[in-house]
């Protein structure tokens, strides 16, 4: 029997992308074609990317002639799940990819970008919610849920293995977060720089890259803090939980959050995680328990909490202990990846019957 095609819409470089398709070969036996905006989105290249954006459905039904594929999938509901919808391809499938997608909240394109996203819903066969705070925002837009699939692709436990280490002398902090304001990886050097006042030794590791690293590179210099913070810029995924391992915190402290697959990777490996206090945060992590949440622009505040977990070594010694635990029986790439790629089958069968 001939392998089923899937079109896939969506940033091809990005972690959560090549997870995604990946378990789709693996797990699916899926065929995949990708196209993607080869446009940034940043400043003056905003114009850009809208011109090239008006000729993608043009592009999209020319690939799908030739690749004939038998569905589409594509990640945000606002931007390349609208092109899907628009695609002609069915059964589609999109994932929204924040907790809205509607974001900045503040943007002159809000309320254009909430009419797409309902189009999106309307026209998609299955919406993949990777956390329940995505379903709540579904479910609240009014989106039919019968069409909602919340389950996380998961992390290969075999790839981002546990390293246990119970004596803590240092904080080896990383943090695996694009280089962009959104992350705000300032409050992150002004916390590191509290706890070299109050003489907490502490190594940093800043792993990627974005628009803001020669403004974080001299912020290091400034907080004096430039020896104990390393930028290693973009790494091969593959070489992610080689400093994982080599990590005993995990620091994320965006203002926004989805479902965070940074976070699950850094759990499996035995970082103990401070991040925002955020919805999407919330549901992995409780407070005191298995991490550590923290007011997104309070950097007092985290260095004050990196400073108690690290002198409290017992709890963050069971916390890790228990949080891979919990990766495994909640995000596990094998696992949740068949369970999609077994609904994909099913759709496409569906199709096949309804012709």
């Amino acid at each position: 029997m001939a392998k089923k095609r899937i079109l896939f819409l969506g940033e091809t470089y990005r972690a959560d992308a090549i997870t995604w398709m990946n378990g789709l070969k693996e797990f699916g036996d899926f065929e995949i074609v990708t196209w993607e905006l080869q446009t940034k989105s940043q400043g003056f290249y905003r114009l850009i990317r809208l011109l090239e954006l008006t000729k993608a459905f043009l592009t999209i039904k020319s690939i799908a002639k030739k690749f004939n594929p038998d569905m589409v999938i594509a990640e945000r509901t606002t931007s390349y799940g609208y092109l899907a919808a628009r695609s002609g391809i069915k059964p589609i499938a999109i994932a929204q990819q924040g907790i809205t997608d509607l974001w900045p909240v503040h943007s002159l394109s809000y309320p254009f970008k909430k009419i797409i996203q309902k189009y999106a819903y309307q026209k998609a066969d299955l919406i993949h919610a990777w956390g329940k705070v995505m379903a709540d925002h579904m479910q609240e837009s009014g989106v039919d849920m019968n069409k909602v699939m919340i389950l996380p692709k998961g992390i290969n436990l075999e790839f981002f293995k546990f390293n246990h280490t119970e004596n803590q002398e240092i904080i080896n902090a990383i943090v695996t977060r694009s280089l962009h304001p959104e992350y705000q990886h300032d409050l992150i050097l002004k916390a590191f720089s509290i706890l070299k006042k109050n003489k907490i030794p502490f190594t940093l590791t800043i792993i990627g890259d974005g628009i803001e690293l020669k403004r974080l590179q001299n912020m290091a210099k400034t907080f004096d803090i430039e020896n104990e913070v390393v930028f290693t810029g973009r790494i091969d995924n593959h070489k992610i939980p080689i400093y994982l391992q080599k990590s005993n915190f995990y620091i994320s402290m965006p203002a926004t959050e989805g479902v965070s697959a940074s976070l699950f990777e850094a759990m499996a490996c035995g970082c103990f995680p401070i991040v925002s206090d955020l919805p999407g945060n919330r549901y992995w992590i409780q407070q005191k328990v298995n991490g550590i949440l923290v007011a997104s622009e309070n950097a007092i505040k985290l260095a004050a909490e990196l400073e108690w977990a690290f002198k409290n070594n017992g709890f963050t010694q069971e916390a890790v202990l228990a949080n891979r635990k919990f990766i495994e029986e909640n995000a596990n790439y094998e696992t949740n990846m068949k369970k999609i790629a077994l609904k994909y089958h099913d759709l496409i069968s569906a199709k096949s019957a309804a012709i």
